[in-house]
């Protein structure tokens, strides 16, 4: 007897469970990104390195000659617009961790449901409803929060609070483009293909540009900085994305955003665990309402 398909309800769940896990697995960026700083790693090559190594990693796991096999729009669109976006990313929040400390920078990261929930009507078609807007509203309100209650215990490289917020907003920017033309591209090229040439134009672009901004990536000079490198590159470029982009080809794009909102609870909860970065009552109330975010959207989706 065939398997039944599954049903839409199912499918929107699987979704949201996929884009909670790529939040959760995103939320070690920061803990794992500060003690990068304590080995001697700089801003700057810290994104360089764990994209050079995200993309050795999915090339060798697909294995896939047909990886290259897209036209001049995906190339243009995947490959050069997803690489500014990626490579924007990984110096952006950098600043951002460093800045606003691993709680901040994480929440900062997600006034991008915001930015999402109003763009994807426009240029995707996807409904705005109230509750939508409603939710990333509070997610947004909770980031503001949580980097007035943050703490940078622990980072050994520290930038200005103005620098750190300018990162997180520039990070949310991206990240919301990248969710964006994710739920574009993915049901068109394929999940992989689609990381794959992201990756692969933001390691191009920061190649390039780096060294002519005077920050050359230099490679992490200690067997310890390689070991957290690798964490990084394992857990949030290739895992966090390959789940994140399945769930992007199964509920819409604002949802997917609104669940991956779990990274600040799980990076606070990690940075207080390995760094001691502790949260005030404005902060753990930030905190809060990124939870609540995350929970309405869950209830909209297995109810919708």
């Amino acid at each position: 007897m065939p398997t039944p398909p599954p049903s839409a309800r199912t499918t929107r769940l699987v979704g949201y469970a996929c884009a909670l896990g790529a939040g959760t697995l995103w939320g070690t960026t920061g803990p794992l990104s500060t003690k990068l700083y304590s080995v001697g790693s700089s801003l700057t090559g810290i994104g360089f390195w764990r994209l050079i190594i995200g993309l050795v990693g999915t090339w060798g796991l697909l294995v896939d000659r047909g990886l290259f096999r897209i036209d001049r729009r995906g190339w243009l669109l995947v490959g050069l617009g997803g690489g500014v976006l990626v490579a924007l990313f990984e110096v952006a929040y950098q600043f951002a961790i460093s800045g606003t400390g691993v709680a901040g920078a994480a929440a900062l990261l997600y006034t991008a449901p915001v930015i999402i929930a109003i763009l994807a009507r426009p240029l995707l078609g996807e409904r705005l409803t109230a509750l939508r807007l409603a939710l990333a509203v509070a997610v947004m309100a909770g980031a503001v929060l949580a980097v007035l209650g943050g703490s940078r215990a622990g980072v050994t490289i520290a930038t200005t609070l103005r620098d750190g917020v300018l990162g997180g907003a520039l990070a949310a920017v991206s990240y919301a483009g990248t969710t964006l033309l994710a739920r574009y591209a993915v049901p068109r090229y394929g999940a992989m293909r689609v990381l794959f040439l992201e990756i692969l134009g933001g390691a191009a672009i920061l190649a390039l540009a780096l060294p002519l901004a005077g920050q050359p990536p230099y490679a992490p000079s200690s067997s310890g900085a390689w070991i957290y490198t690798i964490l990084l590159a394992a857990g949030t470029v290739i895992a966090a994305n390959v789940l994140f982009f399945n769930a992007t080809k199964r509920i819409d794009a604002a949802p997917t955003a609104v669940a991956a909102t779990i990274e600040p609870v799980a990076a606070a909860f990690l940075a207080f665990l390995l760094l001691g970065q502790g949260l005030t009552m404005f902060g753990a109330l930030g905190l809060g309402l990124v939870v609540a975010g995350v929970a309405g959207g869950y209830l909209e989706e297995a109810h919708g």
